[in-house]
């Protein structure tokens, strides 16, 4: 059977890809290995019956940022948005918390009450951003290079400002937080973000992350899908039926079919074979290099296997029997807590080599803006925390959940009284779930330095493979993982480009050195 277009995965960056496929008028597919559509986008009851749980993702800033997004109108596909009264809090051990607030003056007048001068400056740095959020948006969530945007950014903002955006890049968040704020809760308040991230807040590289994502949530609040974060998959998906798209579960590609140098289709597990003159490819690099073997040049196979990925994650998720009894009433209201403490507590945990005693998490409570989460009275609940690749999992498991569920009671005494259920999900797990979760990384690959803007491979166009008619379209490509669909869009509008342009595309917009290779 022949198509325009297949889509091997229906991640949001998959099912992006074929959004805007079809949008062009083109015959698209999309294949899923599993048995359901969405990716690392999806909720299930995993502990009992009436309590939906975000299997991974759950917190969606970027999505509602997202330039890709915003053009699919998802609100008519069912998609709503749920907003808690806080963006995220940060427990401090002294009993209190800073909080991110979509209001700019609160978020300031919480930094200011816990170290005088610490609010203001917050705003003095973050106001000229704010001023020029959408150019800022198009830039950090725009396909690479990303030009347009930083293009819009360079007109609407002082010389000094984008030297400053620039420069977050490069430097560490430790180094942010030290030219910001004077007192410790707003260093911590800054790194717990920063952590979000696998580059340590001591690390160069890392405070980009840290400021952009309180740049978000100043800008569209951190959201999760009113029902779940299973909505936004149904709504992509819906969007693409709408559109005359196909798609299709338990459809497990073995192989990326090529002749003389260019793409003719895909060949399924079951031996069927699916024709047609593009592939976009939601995976990452390592399988890509699988998938399409010797079709693609050795130096560029060897490139994508050593990408780097990010560390494994373990995930608890818990039904309970009321709220958590944070100590801090910021951290009751809010969608997204921060567990580690103190700013040194937080520089021991990202430079411990092995499981720290007192690990950092991310904790999301959604039930607490979104009722539907749970059975009257009752809530969820879900943390995770990162460790190395080497660490035995499978023994150190039963450790490192007491004591993650030790780190919420400290700051949350009696939560362990309100647990009924818990389930876990360990980094073998999460990858047996979902092959692009490799090794428990659920960031799309490392977000170090050298991966933070060339990803896979250097490249001018690194959604283009040198396999003509392949495209590379996971959170492995710029600008990177959360659910904003953007490496999707750019992949299939760099493939809609280079069909219009037909044999002259690949020299006339160029190929990154690696690419070149043949």
């Amino acid at each position: 059977m022949s198509y325009d277009a297949l889509v091997v995965g229906s991640g949001p960056n998959g099912l992006s890809a074929a959004i805007t496929m079809a949008r062009s008028g083109s015959r698209v597919l999309v294949l899923e290995a599993a048995e359901r559509l969405g990716g690392a986008v999806a909720t299930e009851e995993l502990t009992l019956p009436g309590f939906l749980h975000d299997t991974y993702s759950s917190v969606y800033p970027a999505a509602a940022a997202s330039p890709v997004f915003a053009r699919l109108a998802l609100h008519r596909h069912g998609l709503q948005w749920t907003h808690p009264g806080a963006c995220y809090a940060h427990p401090l051990p002294d009993g209190r918390a800073l909080a991110l607030y979509r209001d700019l003056d609160r978020t300031v007048a919480g930094l200011e009450g816990h170290h005088r001068g610490d609010g203001e400056s917050w705003r003095r740095f973050a106001a000229p951003f704010m001023r020029q959020f959408g150019p800022l948006t198009g830039t950090l969530l725009g396909g690479f290079p990303p030009l347009a945007g930083a293009a819009r950014l360079t007109a609407g903002m002082r010389p000094a400002a984008m030297l400053d955006l620039a420069r977050l890049v490069l430097i560490p968040a430790e180094t942010l937080a030290d030219e910001l704020f004077g007192g410790d809760g707003a260093r911590a308040w800054i790194y717990g973000s920063a952590m979000h991230s696998d580059v340590a807040p001591t690390a160069a590289g890392s405070a980009i992350p840290a400021a952009y994502l309180n740049l978000l949530g100043h800008g569209v609040g951190w959201p999760s899908p009113r029902g779940g974060a299973g909505r936004l998959a149904d709504a992509l998906v819906s969007c693409l039926r709408e559109l005359g798209g196909e798609l299709r579960t338990v459809a497990h590609v073995t192989a990326i079919a090529a002749e003389r140098g260019r793409v003719v289709g895909v060949e399924l597990q079951d031996g069927e074979r699916l024709s047609a003159p593009t592939v976009l490819a939601d995976v990452m690099p390592a399988a890509l290099a699988m998938l399409a073997g010797e079709a693609l040049p050795a130096r560029y196979a060897l490139a994508l296997r050593r990408f780097r990925i990010g560390p494994a994650t373990l995930k608890v998720d818990w039904a309970l029997d009321g709220a958590i009894p944070w100590a801090a009433p910021e951290a009751r209201e809010a969608g997204t807590v921060h567990v580690g403490g103190s700013a040194e507590e937080l520089l021991t945990a990202a430079a411990s080599r092995g499981l720290p005693e007192r690990p950092f998490m991310l904790l999301g409570q959604q039930s607490i803006a979104d009722p539907t989460r749970a059975p009257a009275g009752r809530h969820t609940a879900w943390a995770y925390t990162h460790g190395p690749h080497g660490v035995d999992w499978g023994a150190e498991r039963d450790g490192l959940i007491q004591r993650m569920e030790s780190q919420v009671e400290r700051f949350a005494p009696g939560f362990r009284e309100r647990i009924l259920a818990r389930h876990v999900l360990g980094p073998a797990e999460l990858q047996r779930r979902d092959a692009n979760l490799v090794g428990g990384d659920v960031g799309g690959g490392s977000n170090s330095l050298d991966q933070l803007l060339f990803r896979p491979v250097p490249s001018l166009a690194p959604y283009r493979t040198p396999l003509r008619g392949l495209y590379l379209c996971s959170a492995a490509t710029f600008p990177g993982g959360g659910v904003h669909g953007v490496p999707g869009h750019a992949a299939a509008r760099l493939a809609l480009l280079e069909r219009r342009l037909g044999r002259l595309a690949p020299r006339a917009l160029g190929r990154g050195r690696l690419s070149r290779s043949r």
